[in-house]
């Protein structure tokens, strides 16, 4: 996920890394003579991939990890994949890519390797049109409640830069935006993209974004370490799905809105 969180969890996965013994990562030969590439897709995580009506997994990592195996001419098996287990998975051979907003960073970069990126995630401002301010700074008055989940990172890092915002917690992503439509919060500042697809529950509100960004991460797709071929092809792939607007196409489809910051599409990654 994003920010600062990898700072705290950047320990915990090191740890579960290190528990799990390396294997010989399968090469792209090896993946298209097998006929099928094995995908970790986190399985709680809607619109990203989640279990459906009929019980099987849909969203957006779905579309794209069904994208992928079409270009390799195999069949895909998605395994689920919780967030602490991505790194690890990929370590152990369990999975050949992993997905599941996977953001790059420096401490995994010494365990996997990456693709160019996949999407991003902006941390930036949800908020409806009863609220006039024009930029994110202009949320540190009393007069403003910014709602926020139990636990996450961003609650200590907005108590030090809006500290005169008072502040409502809850449960979970959707409780969120539900506070706001309910007027018992005037605004989140998060990794909005994940929030937006909850905004569909309440069309009657006037919903909106600042265009000010306070920061954006990357995400790729995690391949394991020193598997440059399946990388190089998987970054010629995005590069095609970028260029199609595959990517953003499909983002649109599972989370009601573009992504703050789309990828620029480059050719010589």
């Amino acid at each position: 996920m994003i920010g600062k969180l990898l700072s705290f969890a950047s320990v915990a996965v090191m740890g579960a890394v290190l528990a799990v013994a390396p294997a010989e990562a399968r090469s792209l030969d090896q993946i298209i003579q097998s006929g099928t590439i094995k995908v970790g897709v986190n399985p709680n995580f809607p619109p990203m991939s989640s279990y459906g009506s009929t019980n099987e997994l849909e969203g957006f990592d779905i579309d794209v990890g069904k994208k992928i195996a079409e270009a390799l001419g195999v069949t895909v098996e998605f395994v689920p994949t919780e967030t602490a287990q991505r790194v690890p998975f990929l370590v152990a051979d369990q999975i050949d890519i992993s997905l599941g907003a996977l953001t790059r960073s420096t401490e995994r970069a010494k365990l996997i390797d990456f693709t160019v990126p996949l999407h991003t995630e902006s941390m930036a401002v949800l908020t409806t049109d009863k609220v006039t301010a024009e930029k994110w700074t202009d949320l540190d008055t009393d007069a403003v409640t910014i709602v926020n989940m139990r636990g996450n990172w961003s609650v200590d890092f907005l108590k030090d830069k809006l500290p005169k915002s008072k502040v409502l917690l809850v449960e979970t992503n959707a409780d969120t935006v539900r506070a706001i439509a309910q007027g018992r919060a005037d605004a989140l500042v998060e990794n909005i993209d994940f929030f937006m697809s909850f905004t569909k529950n309440y069309p009657d509100v006037k919903w909106k974004t600042l265009n000010d960004t306070i920061f954006t991460n990357y995400d790729s797709i995690g391949v394991s370490k020193g598997n440059d071929g399946l990388r190089q092809f998987l970054n010629t792939l995005l590069y095609d799905l970028h260029s199609s607007n595959y990517i953003n196409e499909t983002w649109v489809k599972w989370y009601g809105a573009p992504m703050l910051k789309p990828v620029e599409p480059n050719p010589f990654f």
